[in-house]
């Protein structure tokens, strides 16, 4: 791998009956379906599966045989899991589990049928690809194979089916496997830069912060302004109605008015034209999404274990980078070698107190122009409605008015200032200033309680509790300028 590239995983789930026949046959067939799905991408593919007797623990095996990677998925906490086997099939298990990568166990407060129906149900979603030994028929009983491949196709998973009776294999919905994951494609192919801004202080891989490095370097230099164009859209359009009105008002039959006028209609639709055609801004989207991910997990690495603070994100644009970065740290967690308050003070100086700088200097920039625009807002309404009222009032009772005051006053004045108050408007609403300066301030009131909730985490599980709560307060904020930005990038 280069530097700065990070890997992408595929995961391959499995479900398959516990009472089989043949089983050499069937761990045959296993291992080659494994083998043809790792020679069909050069992305690292992770087994994924609970190890109850028969169907699973082959799959295990093939899988550790072929040098996979296993995560373990249980239904149930390890003593109640054992129940189901005999001492020495348990004795089995152990061994197998001794080779898992990682075990997560279901929480589960209803029945074990439940928790084996959840057990499957999260093989599913976790996997890209779901291999199965089937025969066919419904699900015996809750949360059998039945019951899982029911709900892979629901969701149209690809799956591969092995025959439970005959060892016939066949695909389904394998056009729905992408050849490679776009986004992280992308941005692995970005151009290497040790110049972004960004730190690595918790001693994460080089090749994740050298990642994050030109991700934020190339966010940064390739803004493509849409704010702005948008803005420019606006002015002209005004520019535009202010010249047709005076042209009215004040009776200027001047040549150069309606090509004038031509000209700013011209602009602004090139600028809609180049808004809505231009692919610079979904690019420079995706590399600030990518950044800020990134920053997430270099700001959480000395954790002694990976949060899941990246199998929450729903995000399926982001899918492989977040699982890369969640695995990535999964494996590196247990070289942990930073102590507690070392990693509290690296945090706070680091990541908190930087992110409050940050939020207040987007609050001192974004705040006096929310203002100014309200202002002239309210200063072109409360014009408008005294001329209109004058002119009513002088109309009325037919009062003698200068000339300049009728152009000027009744005619052009009611036409250009409700265009104003209206441009005032949308220039709050197209920079999104009412929403930012809340936000903003919002974010600086979290962010300083984060900070006071640190200072007394004095054990792992509650100092990874308020650094949780603080990342995800930091990427919903992210993700909600992503929702915003794409919005306008379709508009």
């Amino acid at each position: 791998m280069a530097s700065s590239t990070l890997p992408n995983f595929r995961v391959v789930g499995f479900s398959g009956h516990r009472q089989i026949s043949e089983a050499p046959l069937i761990a045959t067939a296993l291992r080659e379906e494994l083998a043809r799905l790792r020679a069909s991408s050069p992305d690292e593919w992770i087994a994924l599966s609970s190890v109850a007797e028969g169907s699973d623990q082959l799959f295990v095996e093939a899988a550790c045989s072929l040098g996979l990677s296993w995560h373990a998925v249980l239904p149930l906490p390890r003593t109640d899991f054992a129940k189901d086997f005999s001492p020495a099939g348990w004795t089995q298990v152990e061994a197998l589990l001794a080779k898992a990568e990682h075990v997560n166990i279901i929480n589960e407060n209803g029945t074990r049928e439940d928790a084996y129906l959840d057990c499957g149900i999260e093989t599913v979603n976790g996997a890209d690809v779901l291999l199965v030994v089937w025969d066919g028929d419904e699900a015996r009983g809750k949360g059998g194979t039945g019951d899982v491949v029911a709900y892979a196709r629901s969701l149209g998973k690809p799956l591969v089916v092995v025959d439970a009776a005959t060892r016939a294999v066949h695909r389904e919905n394998f056009t729905k496997l992408s050849a490679v994951d776009l986004t992280l494609t992308t941005l692995n192919h970005l151009p290497e830069n040790s110049v972004g801004w960004g730190s690595n202080p918790l001693g994460a891989p080089d090749v994740i912060f050298a990642f994050q490095q030109k991700c934020d370097y190339a966010a940064s230099h390739g803004a493509p302004q849409v704010r702005r164009l948008i803005v420019a859209t606006v002015i002209l359009h005004v520019i535009a109605t202010l010249v047709a009105a005076g042209a009215l008002a004040f009776g200027l039959h001047l040549t150069v008015v309606p090509w004038f006028k031509l000209f700013c209609l011209a602009g602004a639709l090139g600028v809609a034209l180049l808004l809505r055609y231009q692919h610079s801004h979904h690019h420079w989207v995706r590399c600030r999404l990518g950044s800020e991910i990134c920053r997430s997990a270099l700001a959480m690495w000395g954790l002694p274990r990976a949060a899941p603070l990246f199998e929450d994100l729903d995000m399926a644009a982001m899918q492989g980078l977040t699982r890369s970065l969640h695995i990535l740290h999964r494996r590196a967690a247990s070289n942990r070698t930073i102590g507690i308050d070392e990693f509290r003070r690296t945090y706070v100086e680091k990541r908190i107190e930087d992110q409050l700088a940050y939020y207040r200097q987007q609050e001192s920039r974004a705040s006096p122009l929310f203002v100014r625009l309200k202002v002239g807002f309210w200063i072109a309404t409360i014009l408008a409605l005294l001329c209109t009222l004058l002119y009513a009032v002088c109309h009325s009772i037919d009062a003698p008015v200068a000339e300049w005051v009728v152009q000027s006053v009744f005619y052009f004045a009611p036409i250009a200032l409700p265009v104003l108050a209206a441009a005032f408007i949308s220039l709050i609403s197209i920079n999104d200033l009412q929403r930012r300066v809340a936000r903003y301030r919002e974010m600086q009131t979290l962010l300083a309680e984060s900070r006071a909730r640190l200072a007394y985490a004095q054990t792992w599980n509650s100092l990874e509790r308020v650094v949780l709560k603080t990342e995800r307060a930091l990427l919903q904020e992210v993700l909600e300028w992503h929702s915003i930005t794409s919005f306008a990038e379709s508009h």
